[in-house]
């Protein structure tokens, strides 16, 4: 199963790369999958590259469900 996660951007860099937070975390994603980027949009982040644009209220309705499901613990064990 594969997951993207929204992340906010949070400085652009060089060679189509930026900086995105995740839940306090920070990591460096490629943009070359995307056009337009700019820092304080929400992209969809999957395997290290953003997948697309999506708006502030749908990112933070997602991250709310995936906070939810994980207090249920583990699907598999």
């Amino acid at each position: 199963m594969c997951l993207a996660i929204p992340a906010e951007v949070v400085e652009l860099l060089e060679d189509d790369t930026a900086v995105v937070e995740i839940g306090g975390v920070r990591k460096v994603v490629s943009l070359m999958l995307l056009d337009g980027a700019e820092v304080g949009d929400y992209v969809l982040v999957h395997a290290g590259f953003a997948m697309e644009k999506v708006d502030r209220e749908e990112a933070e309705r997602t991250l709310a469900l995936l906070e939810e499901a994980a207090e249920f613990g583990p699907l598999y064990e």
